[in-house]
């Protein structure tokens, strides 16, 4: 999905590089950690 192009005299805003790396931080984060938990587990389950 795209946003719609600016009309009149309003400018695009742009996102702070800072932001993004916060908020791929706070959804990474858990990620990795949630699927480092399901392949420790599934490597005990199937592994032996």
């Amino acid at each position: 999905m795209s946003s719609p192009a600016p009309t009149g005299n309003q400018q695009p805003t742009r996102t702070p590089a800072a932001l993004i790396a916060v908020a791929w931080t706070l959804v990474g984060v858990p990620l990795a950690y949630g699927l480092f938990q399901t392949v420790k587990t599934a490597s005990s389950l199937f592994g032996g």
